[in-house]
């Protein structure tokens, strides 16, 4: 579990880190350098869970030393699934990553959303709905590893 107090907001409180594949953790299909030794010190404290369409089918040989839970989803209605799935689990107790349109409503609804920014671009809509927007993923990892970056940035 990560917790962390949030002044003027609360605290967090979340066992699942729920990601997008292509475009947040992957480029092109290629899982980005350093994403797998920061999901990996997250899984200590955390249950990652990856979502995606696996447009270039290699999700599953992406994330083979990744301690995680892969599911693909459908082509349609992505935002949907996504969306359930992190209902089944608990917004309250989930962080979320992502960049596309389908990752909205995940982002939007998760205790902490939180949008990337990466060679594939981020989604207006997704910037629009996260808590916070990073420049890349491992600043992303890198804010759960190192939580007090949280208080800094959400504090009210």
């Amino acid at each position: 579990m990560l917790e962390v107090k949030i002044p003027g907001r609360g605290t967090i409180r979340v066992r699942h880190l729920v990601l997008d594949f292509n475009g947040t953790l992957a480029c092109d299909g290629m899982l980005l350098d350093g994403v797998a030794t920061r999901l990996k010190a997250l899984a200590e404290s955390l249950d990652i869970h990856v979502l995606t369409a696996d447009t270039f089918g290699s999700v599953a040989r992406a994330m083979t030393e990744v301690p995680c839970r892969v599911t693909v989803i459908g082509q349609e209605q992505q935002a949907e699934a996504k969306w359930k799935y992190v209902h089944e689990l608990g917004f309250d107790q989930t962080v979320c990553m992502g960049n596309g349109c389908n990752d909205v409503l995940m982002l939007r609804d998760a205790a902490l959303g939180i949008a990337t920014l990466q060679a594939e671009g981020c989604a207006g809509v997704a910037l629009m709905a996260a808590h916070i927007t990073v420049s890349h993923v491992q600043d992303g990892l890198d804010l759960l590893l190192n939580p007090l970056r949280l208080k800094a940035t959400l504090r009210a």
